[in-house]
Order: C-alpha cells, then sequence, then structure tokens
C-alpha cells in the first residue's frame, strides 16, 4: 500500500517531535529540574511512528521504561507528559508517577511498564477483552530485547495464539537489556524466529526505516482485526543514548554508535522525502517551529504546575 504525502509527512512529524521532545528532557535532567530516571527513546522513533500509525484511539498499545515515543505517536499530551516527568500534579499521573508509569485510558494507552516483561500479559488481557465484546479493536505490545527472554512475554503470546486474540507484539530490539548485548543474553539472531513456537507469523524489518515498520504493522493489524489472531513484528533499531540519562555506556564502543547514527531513522527519512518532492526546507523548519513551539508551552505549563499536595499521597492508591 502506497502511502500519501500527508501521511508521509505525518510520519515525519511524530518522529520529529518525539526526538525534540526527548532532546528537551535530557536537558531538563541535566539540569536536575525532572526527579527520578528516564530512559530515552533516541533513535527509535521511526518503530512508534510507524506501528500506532496504523491505529485507532479505540485499539489499544501497552508501554515500557522508554516509553515518552510510544505515548506521542498514540496521541499523547505533551503538556501532561512534561508535567508528569517535572512531577507535577496536573501531570497524567498527578505527579505520582513518572516517566515510567504515564497512561491514558481514553487514547488506549495502558501504560508505561516499569517492569521488564509486564506489558505482554496487558496486552493480550486488553485483546481478550476486545474479542468478547466483539469490537473490531487491536492491541499492540511493545516490548524490547530484555522482555523476549522473560517469561511472561511467552506466556502472553501462547495464550494469545491459542486464543487467537487480535494483539499485535512489537519487538524493539536495540541490541543491548541494558548494559547485556543481544549476542551474550539469547542463542537466536533473530527474535522473530520465536513466533513459530506459538504458530504466529515473526517478521523481521528495518526499524530505522519508518515505511518498512509501517507496513509490517498495517499486515498485521489488519490481520488481527479480521480475527486471524496475533503476529509479531521485530523491529531491528538501536538507541543512541544509554540506558538511562547518566548511564556511562562503557559497555559499547564509539564505532559502533557512529555506525547506528548513520542509519538515524529522521535524517534517513528526511532527504527521502525531500528527494521525492514531498519535503522542502521551509516545510521543514515550519514543521520543527511548530513542535518548538508546543513544546515551549508544555515547558512553561509543567513548570508552572503544582506539586502534589501530601495529604494526597494515599489518592488513587489501591492496596498497600
Amino acid at each position: 500500500m502506497s502511502l500519501t504525502d500527508e501521511k508521509m509527512i505525518e510520519l515525519y512529524s511524530t518522529m520529529m517531535k518525539i526526538r525534540m521532545f526527548e532532546e528537551q528532557v535530557a536537558e531538563y535532567f541535566a539540569e536536575g529540574k525532572i526527579p527520578g530516571f528516564v530512559h530515552l527513546y533516541v533513535g527509535e522513533e521511526a518503530v512508534a511512528a510507524g506501528v500506532c500509525a496504523t491505529l485507532t484511539d479505540k485499539d489499544y498499545i501497552t508501554s515500557t521504561h522508554r516509553g515518552h515515543g510510544h505515548l506521542i505517536s498514540k496521541g499523547g499530551d505533551i503538556k501532561l507528559m512534561m508535567a508528569e516527568l517535572f512531577g507535577r500534579r496536573t501531570g497524567y499521573c498527578k505527579g505520582k508517577g513518572g516517566s515510567m508509569h504515564i497512561a491514558d485510558v481514553d487514547l488506549g494507552i495502558l501504560g508505561a511498564n516499569g517492569i521488564v516483561g509486564g506489558g505482554p500479559p496487558l496486552a493480550s488481557g486488553a485483546a481478550l477483552a476486545c474479542q468478547y465484546l466483539g469490537t473490531d479493536a487491536v492491541a499492540v505490545c511493545f516490548f524490547g530485547d530484555g522482555a523476549a527472554n522473560q517469561g511472561t512475554t511467552h506466556e502472553a503470546m501462547n495464550l494469545a495464539a491459542c486464543w487467537k486474540l487480535p494483539v499485535v507484539f512489537v519487538n524493539e530490539n536495540n541490541l543491548y537489556g541494558i548494559s547485556s548485548c543481544t549476542i551474550n543474553s539469547m542463542c537466536v539472531a533473530d527474535i522473530a524466529d520465536r513466533a513459530a513456537a506459538y504458530d504466529m507469523p515473526g517478521v523481521v524489518v528495518d526499524g530505522n526505516d519508518v515505511t518498512a515498520v509501517h507496513e509490517a504493522a498495517l499486515e498485521a493489524v489488519k490481520k488481527a482485526r479480521a480475527g486471524e489472531g496475533p503476529s509479531l513484528i521485530e523491529c531491528k533499531t538501536y538507541r543512541h543514548r544509554g540506558h538511562f540519562e547518566g548511564d556511562p555506556c562503557a559497555y559499547r564502543n564509539d564505532e559502533e554508535l557512529q555506525e547506528w547514527k548513520q542509519k538515524d531513522p529522521i535524517p534517513r527519512f528526511e532527504k527521502k522525502l525531500t528527494e521525492m518532492g514531498v519535503l522542502n526546507p521551509k516545510k521543514i523548519e515550519e514543521i520543527k517551529s511548530s513542535i518548538h513551539k508546543e513544546l515551549e508551552e508544555a515547558s512553561r505549563f509543567a513548570a508552572e504546575s503544582p506539586l502534589p499536595d501530601p495529604s494526597d499521597v494515599l489518592t488513587d492508591v489501591y492496596t498497600i
């Protein structure tokens, strides 16, 4: 399926919005304005943008500790996101969740998750609900290469396959689970090969090519909506920054990093669209300027918002 010019500009804009948001967050974290840890999505933007562009507000996603890109791609409000990162009462989780626990159920964002492998069972559960209610909604589960080795992930895939649940498992293989390279943590070259154990389609795509990701996701989502069960998409990608902000990254060398930066999904897609005549320098600047203005508003909103009141410490707490 060929993409319209409008759709391609939308994909480019989403990736750019994620990149600029994350770069701003990195600055704020370095300045001490953000409490807790942040795990940035820089370099992996094509995965979230390509997949979520196939979804509607009625569809669901489950996210990870590196989830800002998923949230933005699914339509999350960056004002509420930024306020949450600042630990403010106006944030998505009233300043109590922070970077790793943002959710917006109204948009189908079932939450980022600080637990590795915590998302797959939630996604299969959401898909079961969709099936039971007879809707055509689907659930998408984003998970990393580290979560690919968790029992919860395999249990969720097995159940999804047995019951033909409308769920798409999207593996973001950025080669490292914290500091452990995949060559030291698994015996298969492609995580997608594991789909065969559950009799579901498993495909490998270039996770830095947004159109390739979008095409694979479109097929998997279409299959899920038709009641034909789950799929596994492995997106080969790379994070430009450390596992978390402040990570010295002693486990990888600069040569590897620079090699992957040459495959950066944003300038790569920008070059392609410029050559096609879809983008030009003026349009690119307009997109960046619009995002910059939105980020300024989000930052101001977050900085001016109040901190949570200590008396609300048990509000929204359902078990102790």
